[in-house]
């Protein structure tokens, strides 16, 4: 979480931004016409990046322009055996 970031790290948070939108723009590409990342089947890259994408808004990311990603992380979630996390 980003919370009181010192106001000289500000210009690597915002390029962080930016290169974690082209990340999530990836994934809403790929999850338009598969259910998971790596094709119909559950896979550890799933694994991998639910991860960090479930808490994207703790890193300031809205993920309401990403309704591919949300589908996506609904599917993980009912997943046999999913365990969230404690925050």
């Amino acid at each position: 979480m980003y919370l009181g970031l010192p106001e000289d790290r500000l210009a690597e948070y915002h390029s962080l931004h930016v290169k974690g939108h082209k990340a999530l723009a990836a994934m809403e590409a790929e999850l338009a016409w598969q259910p998971f990342l790596c094709g119909s089947q559950f896979t550890l890259a799933d694994i991998a990046l639910f991860a960090y994408t479930h808490v994207a808004h703790q890193g300031g990311f809205d993920l309401a322009h990403y309704p591919q990603i949300n589908q996506w992380l609904i599917r993980i979630k009912q997943q046999a055996g999913f365990v969230p996390m404690e925050s």
